[in-house]
This record gives structure tokens, C-alpha cells and sequence, in this order.
């Protein structure tokens, strides 16, 4: 890619978040747009200061919402959203941490090295190519100091996850919390509420209790006329017992009783209780196949997309292309911006395309669903996006020079894995700046809106547009640019500046949204944190594998041989983790059980619990129904 195409890029990608961001503060302005922007404050019945008034800085683009975001503590994050919205972000202060030391190191140490890795004038002075390992002479000393720097940044990856391990005394002040947490919504009336008025509203909520009551009362005799289900949810007296319940094995034979703990009660996923346990590997063997003909069907667009981007090559292959260059710039938007713009319009309904699968999956909750959604898109994405655009890249820009030299196939193939920087830097640029953007703008909301305001209309106290953090199209999204930014740290340390301010953006878009947009439904106890780490661990591996073949390539076998304890000592510390804090998040300690469980004792809080838990979990139909009137004064 010339760069002139990745300035096309990075002008467009800055100028629609620019707009895009200037429309946001203006739109957030506005009481009319509160539904919208301020959804989780309004079921909050929080006081929202707006200026109510027609004033010219109302349509003012404004910063306010950036400082702010800074401003915000993660215990504040954790008092809000709960530990789930904090692992989150965790995840972007350790994108800044990690990316804006290893830019330093990049732009410092690596850059001046990669363009001065020539004894001759490059030939190749107009390509990304001069700033990345490739341009570095095959069998040079100065490959050592890119092996000095993957090792730092292998140790300060490895530091950033350990230091991480506080999140583990986070789950175990939660638990100190009661288990079963109310949700109900208290009654407001508005101040102008005559009492004639009231009576009313009385009454009618008295003649709906008793359709809803009789309309309870049928569905609970056509379930008990149903065959009993094999599953039951246990309560009991303390945490101590339950953890042992929980946590032991029942019987002999393992599958004749199976326990664990009850997840939160609106985190259960009723329609897959009625699952029987025989059927349970057929719907995982059925996602596995969903998941995998999803991830074969894109792979058809990602090889497209790289087409388009090695548009040199393509024309060699399908002359009308040149036709294209003779529009002064267009060729340079084709190259720049088109494909990561349309690589990212695919993969949006990837997401959404895995809950649906893993919904179907026989989750018993609805968070283990989500889970299972993250873990499916983030092997998806590191499939087509990473590895597939990769091996389509190289091919198309290599194909040629393999079938006329095929002794030099090694060269050009650590050539080409270089070359391939320039193509995640548009895409970097993509989906930082025009994704985050468009995520805290929620154009498609607001265009919803506004066709409703002005067709049916909306009245005053009209309720929010309320959702809950979609953690499985976040995670796996945060965590690719992570392995990409990973995998190129030593390779091109153009890519490491462009991932800070990726990461930046990101924190206070999703800050901002879980402050005011976006409600917690039910909490994790942070069990994607592991998932994250792992992600992490994976992202490293490869760094290291991808160093030991161009080590290889570049005829230094000494730099190779000497990255392979760097690896084994990357595994070691991941199988320590997994010893030391992945218990902490599948399993209750007694320990701890019995500790909160004094704790209520003293505060008479033991009896409460298990009331609340024995009236908790119940069907649908069988839940008591509240009727309420709110009033939001904005």
C-alpha cells in the first residue's frame, strides 16, 4: 500500500469521528434526545440539568463529555455497572498501558533501525515497507535489538497481566454482598395527582391485577400439567452451605445429580432448563457446526477485501482496474479506506449472528450464553479478519514472484508478513475511529426515534431506549486489536501510536456509556476475565512464533533459538495464573462463605437472604406482577 492511500485512510476515518463526535455533543444537548443519551440516569430517576431554554450554544459542538470521562474512578464504575462494566474498562487502560510504552520504544528505538536497516538506498523509499522489519538486511546485528525488544515487551505484557490480579479481591468484596439483590421499581406519583385522579388509577390497577392473576393462574395449571422438569433450585440458610452443595459431588455417578451455583435470577434462562441433560453435547456438537459453516461463509468477503486492498497486484490480474486510476485520488480512497470500511460492515452482524447461536446452545444462563457469544466471535475474528487476511494478502501479492522464483519464496513471504502492517493500520483506523464513534452516536436509535416522534408521536414520560452492555461484541472486537497491535509491536511501530489513540477513544466512549446509557442486568462476578486473559496469553504466543520465523527468514537462527525459552516462560506463567486466580472465579471458597455469612449473622441479615432467594427464582409465570406509575422529571 502506498501512503498515499493510508493518508486517504486516515483523513476520512478523522474527519467522520470528527463530525460524528461534534454531532454527539450536540444531540446530547437536547431534553428530546434523553431517552437516547441519557437512558440509564432516566431509570434511574436521576436529575438530568438540561438547558431548557433556545440558546445558540445548545448547537455549539462541545469537549465536556471527553474530561469527564477521565474524571470517572473505577469505583465509581464499580458503584454504577458492577464488576462486569469495570472488567471492561480494564481491558482499554490495558491497551493505553501497554501501547503507549511500546510506541515509545517503537518510534524511539525500532524506527530508526527498520529505515536505516539498508547499507544501500532502499528501493522501496515509497512504501510503508522502509519503516517495518523487512526492510532490515538478512543476517544484520541490528536484528538483536529487535529480539532485546520483544522481550521487554513479552515481560511487560506478562507484568500488565499479573497486575492485574486485584480484580480477584474485587470478586471477593461482591460476594460479601447479599445474593439475591431487589430490582423492583418504587411507585412515584407526579405532584399535579389529584386525589380523584388517584382513585382511578386504583381502581384500574386493581381490575389488571385480577386479568393478570387469572391469566397467571392458567399458565401455572398448564405447567403443572406438563411432565416435571429435572432440574430444581436449591435454597439454603447460608452461603456456606451452599457453596458446599454446589461445589461436591452428589452421587457415585456423577451424572445422576449435578450441581452448581445459581446464577442472579434475572440472569436464568428458563427455556433451557426444560433441555434433558442427554441432549446437551448434540446442541454443542450443533453450535460448534453453526459457528464454523458462519465462519467459512465469510471468508468468501475477506478475500474479496483483500483484493481490493492489493490493488497493484490486481490490476496485473484484471487490467480494467487501471481504468480507475485515471480519477485523480480514487485509487487511494480503493486502496486507503474501502477495505477496512467494508471488512467492518461485514463483521457487524457477526456479533449478533453468534448469540443467536449460542442462545440455542442450552445455556441455564443467559450471561453463560453471552460467554460463550464472546468466545466464538473473538476465534471468528482472529480467523477471517487476522489470519485469513494475512495468508489472502500474502498470496495475491506473492503469486506472482513464487511461480517465477521459487527459491526465494521464504524472502518475499517475511516481506509479505511485513507488508501487511499498512492494511491492519487502515483497519485500526476504521474501527477505532469511525466504530467508537458511530457506537456513542447510536445513529440507528436515533434515526428510530426521530421517525417515531414525528409520525405516532411520543408523550413526555416516554420510557427510555434501555440495553444492556453487549460484552460479547466488545470483547472480542478490543481483544483483536490487541493481538494485531501485539503481533507488529516489533514488526511496524507505525501501528503502535495509531492503537493508543484507539484505546483512548475507546475508554471514553464506553465510560460515557455505561455512565448515562447502557443498564446492568445481571452481574458475572467478572467470569470474562478470564477469557481476557487468555485472549491476552494467545495474543503474546504469537507475537513470539511470528518473531522466531522471521528471526528464521532473515537469517539470524541464533535470535530464533534464543526467543524459545521467551515462549516456554510465557507458558509457564499462564499455567501458573490458571492455578493461582482462575479458582477464584469459577468456584466460592468456604473460607470466604463462612466469613460473610458472620457477617450477616451480626446484621441479621441471614434470614433476610433466604427469604428473598426462596421468593427469587420463580418462572415467569409465576412472578408476582407490579404495577407502577412513574413520572420523570427531566
Amino acid at each position: 500500500m502506498k501512503p498515499g492511500s493510508l493518508i486517504a485512510s486516515a483523513t476520512i476515518n478523522f474527519g467522520l469521528a470528527l463530525i460524528v463526535l461534534s454531532l454527539f455533543s450536540i444531540f446530547k444537548k437536547q431534553p428530546s434526545n434523553a431517552p437516547i443519551y441519557y437512558a440509564r440516569r432516566l431509570s434511574k430517576r436521576h436529575h438530568i440539568p438540561f438547558d431548557h431554554s433556545f440558546t445558540f450554544s445548545r448547537f455549539i459542538p462541545s469537549v465536556s463529555w471527553i474530561p469527564r470521562a477521565f474524571r470517572v474512578t473505577e469505583d465509581e464504575i464499580l458503584q454504577i455497572s458492577g464488576l462486569d462494566a469495570l472488567i471492561i474498562i480494564r481491558l482499554f487502560k490495558f491497551g493505553i498501558n501497554f501501547f503507549a510504552v511500546c510506541s515509545l520504544i517503537g518510534l524511539v528505538i525500532l524506527l530508526p533501525i527498520n529505515y536505516g536497516g539498508q547499507d544501500e538506498p532502499s528501493r522501496v523509499s515509497l512504501s510503508m515497507d522502509s519503516f517495518t522489519i523487512s526492510n532490515v538486511i538478512r543476517g544484520s546485528n541490528r536484528l538483536w535489538v529487535h529480539f532485546t525488544c520483544l522481550c521487554f515487551v513479552s515481560f511487560y505484557g506478562l507484568y500488565l497481566l499479573y497486575k492485574a490480579k486485584c480484580v480477584t479481591k474485587k470478586i471477593e468484596e461482591l460476594r460479601g454482598r447479599s445474593t439475591v439483590k431487589k430490582h423492583g421499581k418504587e411507585c412515584l406519583l407526579n405532584d399535579s395527582t389529584t386525589g380523584e385522579d388517584f382513585l382511578k388509577i386504583t381502581l384500574l390497577e386493581e381490575k389488571v391485577q385480577e386479568i393478570f392473576h387469572e391469566i397467571r393462574q392458567i399458565q401455572g395449571e398448564h405447567m403443572l400439567k406438563g411432565k416435571e422438569l429435572p432440574v430444581a433450585f436449591a435454597t439454603f440458610k447460608s452461603r456456606c452451605g451452599a457453596a458446599l452443595a454446589a461445589q461436591s459431588q452428589q452421587n457415585s455417578h456423577p451424572l445422576i445429580m449435578i450441581t452448581e451455583m445459581a446464577p442472579q435470577p434475572k440472569d436464568v434462562s428458563w427455556r433451557s432448563l426444560a433441555i434433558p441433560l442427554k441432549f446437551m453435547p448434540l446442541y454443542k456438537i450443533g453450535i460448534i457446526v453453526l459457528a464454523s459453516l458462519l465462519t467459512i461463509f465469510f471468508a468468501v468477503p475477506v478475500t474479496a477485501v483483500q483484493g481490493i486492498a492489493k490493488f497493484e497486484k490486481l490490476k496485473k490480474w484484471f487490467p480494467p482496474a487501471m481504468a480507475i486510476e485515471l480519477i485523480p485520488g480514487v485509487s487511494s480512497i480503493l486502496t486507503g479506506f474501502l477495505p477496512s470500511a467494508v471488512l467492518r460492515g461485514f463483521l457487524y452482524i457477526v456479533p449478533l449472528a453468534m448469540l443467536g447461536i449460542a442462545q440455542r446452545g442450552g445455556s441455564i444462563s443467559k450471561s453463560k450464553a453471552e460467554i460463550e457469544a464472546c468466545n466464538m466471535v473473538f476465534y471468528f475474528l482472529v480467523g477471517n479478519v487476522f489470519f485469513l487476511s494475512l495468508i489472502s494478502g500474502s498470496l495475491l501479492d506473492e503469486i506472482g514472484e513464487y511461480v517465477s522464483h521459487p527459491k526465494n519464496y521464504p524472502s518475499h513471504l517475511a516481506s509479505a508478513v511485513s507488508a501487511q502492517a499498512d492494511f491492519f493500520m487502515t483497519y485500526i483506523l476504521t474501527d477505532g475511529l469511525s466504530g467508537f464513534s458511530l457506537e456513542i452516536l447510536q445513529p440507528a436509535l436515533f434515526l428510530w426515534d426521530s421517525i417515531v416522534l414525528h409520525t405516532c408521536g411520543r408523550g413526555k414520560d416516554e420510557n427510555p431506549y434501555l440495553y444492556s452492555l453487549p460484552y460479547y461484541r466488545i470483547i472480542p472486537s478490543v481483544s483483536l486489536s490487541i493481538l494485531i497491535g501485539m503481533v507488529y509491536a516489533v514488526v511496524s511501530p507505525f501501528l503502535l501510536p495509531l492503537l493508543v489513540g484507539y484505546f483512548c477513544l475507546g475508554y471514553m466512549v464506553y465510560v460515557n456509556q455505561i455512565e448515562d446509557v447502557y443498564e446492568t442486568v445481571y452481574e458475572t462476578c467478572g467470569r470474562y476475565w478470564p477469557y481476557i486473559h487468555h485472549y491476552i496469553f494467545i495474543a503474546i504466543i504469537l507475537m513470539q512464533i511470528t518473531m522466531i520465523g522471521l528471526f528464521g527468514l532473515k537469517s539470524k537462527p541464533a535470535a530464533s533459538i534464543a526467543t524459545i525459552p521467551l515462549l516456554l516462560m510465557t507458558i509457564a506463567f499462564n499455567e501458573y495464573c490458571k492455578i493461582r486466580f482462575l479458582p477464584t472465579f469459577c468456584h466460592y471458597s468456604i473460607q470466604d462463605a463462612s466469613k460473610h455469612d458472620e457477617l450477616d449473622q451480626k446484621n441479621g441479615q441471614l434470614k433476610v437472604n433466604y427469604e428473598q432467594a426462596s421468593n427469587a427464582y420463580r418462572p415467569p409465570s409465576l412472578q408476582p406482577v407490579t404495577l407502577t406509575v412513574s413520572s420523570l422529571q427531566i
